[in-house]
């Protein structure tokens, strides 16, 4: 009988979970997905790699308010069921609160295998497959990011400008500046343009013009009545190399224990063969180390502060005051959680200390229930 409730309320509070984790990060994931249109309307992206790219980032989300839903779904059914009566049920059934509590945070390690499942592979391989989309896109809203009047630099190493589109779609006045690096450019002035599709290349047919090119600090000049331009040889502007929040985890341990093990040797050098390994990105890894490693070892403590709530009656006066202390502790977790990633530095003690934080609170509430069921013999 007791595996029954036991098994009861386990399953309303992995539905309710599911439940709140499902509809908000999709909420957030509606939202943002507005603001990931700029990949169409600013820097030429197709629909299917806005689509995509979209839909990729829905792991990331499910990921960051996984510590809040976990609070909010079991502090909320730990509390529907006090005021129900359905817990002091429980407890004249015989079940010890002592029991009880090693029940869910027993529980509370499939959420902390899910958080690391969801942390260390799922969403860091979502996010490097979302921007190798943007790796292989080509341009193919380009005419759409054009403006008269406006100086466009969504491409990468160009900036195109003209005064206005006529009726048949002919740019007037156009200048184009490509600019490889300080010392090597190419200035185009035409007085119409046409933009051309030929064999999947994107190409703008000047007419009536002059290039200007400046080539380790000489200036040539040559003009033409008609000359193609190709635009699919560039890209767009969007950040395309692989970062660290994308790189795969096995990947940035291998690199911390590169440089733990040998510091002095890679202190100014990169290791080629692990991307973004590098001395000034250590601190950027050992916090996106954390993040996945061990900011999901904390779910057990949050459910831990969520199991408070059986500790006081729903007809004690200081029911409504404990609640509230509880709600507020918890999400001065959280926002604490969040936070403690900046302290994350290249200080291995530090981190170390950081690391191990989470046992030890869980061993500081779990004291903290032990002694106050004991005192309450319950």
């Amino acid at each position: 009988m007791k595996k029954i409730i036991y098994k009861k309320i386990a399953s309303d509070c992995l539905s309710f979970f599911l439940f709140s984790i499902i509809t908000i990060s999709t909420i957030i994931w509606v939202l943002q997905a507005v603001n990931y249109l700029d990949f169409v309307i600013e820097d030429g992206h197709g629909f299917l790699v806005y689509f995509k790219f979209t839909l990729l980032s829905f792991p990331k989300i499910f990921s960051r308010v996984f510590p809040f839903i976990i609070f909010l779904a079991f502090s909320y059914i730990f509390l529907k069921y006090e005021n129900k009566n359905e817990l002091v049920i429980f407890w004249n059934f015989g079940i010890k609160k002592i029991n009880f509590v090693n029940f869910f945070l027993k529980f509370s390690l499939l959420f902390v295998l899910i958080s690391i499942l969801l942390n260390a592979i799922i969403t860091p391989f979502a996010q490097d497959r979302a921007k190798s989309f943007l790796r292989s896109s080509d341009l193919d809203f380009f005419e759409s990011i054009l403006k008269p009047k406006k100086f466009i630099d969504a491409i990468g190493n160009l900036t195109i400008y003209f005064d206005k589109r006529n009726t048949n779609g002919v740019l007037e006045n156009i200048f184009l500046n490509e600019k490889s690096n300080y010392d090597n450019s190419q200035t185009t002035f035409a007085k119409s343009a046409v933009i051309n599709i030929n064999s999947n290349k994107k190409i703008i047919i000047l007419y009536d013009g002059r290039t200007i090119n400046k080539i380790n600090g000489k200036i040539t000049e040559f003009k033409f009545s008609k000359t193609d331009y190709n635009i699919s040889k560039f890209s767009s502007n969007t950040t395309t190399y692989q970062k660290v929040q994308e790189a795969p985890t096995l990947n940035l341990i291998k690199c911390s224990l590169l440089f733990k093990n040998s510091i002095l040797n890679y202190k100014n050098s990169k290791i080629t063969q692990i991307k973004n390994c590098k001395f000034e990105n250590l601190e950027n890894i050992y916090r996106e180390l954390y993040s996945r490693l061990i900011k999901p070892l904390y779910s057990t403590f949050l459910i831990a502060i969520s199991l408070l709530i059986i500790l006081k009656s729903k007809n004690d006066q200081l029911f409504n005051a404990s609640k509230f202390k509880i709600y507020l502790f918890g999400f001065i977790f959280i926002v604490f959680l969040e936070a403690s990633t900046k302290l994350i530095t290249t200080n291995i003690i530090q981190n170390l200390i950081l690391s191990i934080l989470p046992f030890f609170l869980t061993l500081v509430i779990y004291l903290y229930f032990l002694t106050v069921l004991k005192v309450n013999k319950k």
